[in-house]
């Protein structure tokens, strides 16, 4: 369907013919700000959400877990917008995160933004093979705990799914149904979850809510959860996301941001508060580890968060994806026989390579506040509000000016901050465990 509503054979074609559109493999302005919505959405409710009792409440605590929960989602949709309103800067679709930097900054900040989405999204990506890897660990535990089913090799099997799953969907527009499926999945493993935390709180004696830990150890502990924060809501491709909605791109894209944040983040919460409440510090990385109840109901949890991963992880691959396919001009029907092979070849490489590093540092919660502190910080929050202030560098006032200072030097110092953090929490975990652990 055309923008406009009408037919028409271009699927990049746009409704304004006054806004240029770059070229890409991939289809542009093909889709609802309900379906967008449900992107944004399903990255929020991946499977994550399971870790995040352990990584973020018990570190924080109930205030400053609650609070932060709460003002990271405020700043991040606040941020998101920023990015969302200069999607057409210039009278351009920037359909690319570094695209928009290359036309506000140049060059230089073009290659920079690229290398720090990419890290971004390798490292997400990756981080969704090892919690699609300790699904299925806890799976096999459920039936038969004889530890010869190892982590490594759940998370190799776990790459080859995601690999056949990248070669069937050519492009984030033909996930489609998917995102419905990955909706069902997502609400399987939070109600599960949810309900057997809660039926254990209450069943269970008063809980110690005491943040473990000690002096410097706390404090870093305290800033890697900050990371986390931040990495609950964001993608770190907003630009690619948005360059698949229909016209009018900024008026949907902010209903798709509007849902995410309001409807959108109550499943989060509630398996979050609810994990915390009924284990207190004793809280597990994996909530589902944490929970008692039936074996069977568990290992439909397991098995959905194992499935919803393979799904999500393909909206944050895309943005490689489309630049590979549109380097190399794989265009025309996904079913060619030349574009199944490239992508047989190209993107089971890609997740191949994920899939090693995952096996090689299977520390799940470590990789969320490293993306967070060196990717996410900058792209979403610092990025955002410079480039927002570049480009609308007449139109803003003194006091608008200083907000955007304000928040890209407190950002700044976070960024640093968790990233050395995150650091020190991997090269602690890398002497606890060896390479390739079966954690």
């Amino acid at each position: 369907m055309g923008i406009g509503g009408g037919e028409t054979s271009d699927p990049n074609k746009v409704h304004d013919d006054s806004v240029e559109v770059p070229d890409t493999a991939h289809q542009i302005s093909s889709d609802s700000w309900l379906q967008v919505a449900f992107v944004l959405t399903n990255g929020v409710n991946s499977a994550f959400v399971l870790g995040y009792s352990g990584t973020v409440m018990v570190p924080l605590g109930w205030v400053g877990g609650v609070v932060g929960l709460i003002l990271a989602a405020l700043v991040s949709l606040y941020a998101n917008a920023l990015i969302a309103n200069i999607h057409e800067l210039g009278g351009t679709r920037h359909i690319r995160y570094r695209d928009l930097a290359g036309y506000v900054y140049g060059k230089k900040a073009y290659k920079l933004t690229w290398a720090l989405q990419y890290i971004n999204l390798f490292m997400i990506n990756t981080g969704f093979i090892i919690l699609a890897g300790s699904a299925l660990k806890a799976t096999y535990t459920l039936f038969r705990d004889d530890a010869q089913l190892k982590l490594p090799y759940c998370i190799a099997i776990a790459g080859f799914v995601c690999a056949l799953f990248a070669i069937c969907i050519p492009h984030l527009s033909a996930l489609g149904i998917w995102l419905a499926v990955s909706t069902v999945f997502g609400v399987i493993y939070i109600a599960i979850a949810s309900v057997l935390s809660i039926k254990d709180g209450i069943q269970s004696p008063p809980r110690d809510y005491t943040i473990p830990g000690e002096g410097a150890s706390k404090v870093f502990e305290t800033i890697g959860a900050s990371a986390n924060l931040v990495f609950a809501y964001n993608t770190g491709m907003l630009p690619e996301i948005q360059a698949t909605i229909k016209q009018p791109v900024i008026k949907n894209m902010m209903k798709s941001l509007y849902f995410q944040f309001t409807v959108g983040v109550i499943p989060l919460y509630l398996i979050t508060f609810s994990g915390y409440w009924a284990y207190g510090s004793s809280t597990e990385t994996y909530l589902l580890n944490s929970t008692k109840g039936p074996v069977w109901v568990k290992a439909v949890a397991n098995i959905s968060a194992f499935l919803q991963s393979v799904i999500a992880l393909h909206i944050f691959a895309s943005p490689m994806y489309e630049y590979l396919d549109t380097k190399n001009g794989i265009k025309g029907s996904a079913m060619n026989i030349k574009n199944l092979s490239y992508r047989i070849t190209v993107r089971g490489g890609y997740l191949v390579f994920n899939t090693f590093v995952a096996a090689l540092l299977p520390f799940l919660g470590d990789f969320m506040s490293l993306t967070g502190a060196i990717s996410t910080f900058p792209l979403t929050f610092i990025l955002a509000n410079h480039m927002y202030m570049v480009a609308k560098k007449n139109k803003l006032a003194i006091l608008q000016k200083l907000w955007h200072w304000i928040n890209i030097v407190f950002f700044s110092i976070m960024s640093i901050a968790a990233s050395v953090a995150a650091l020190r929490l991997i090269s602690v975990d890398s002497k606890t465990y060896h390479l390739f652990a079966d954690i």
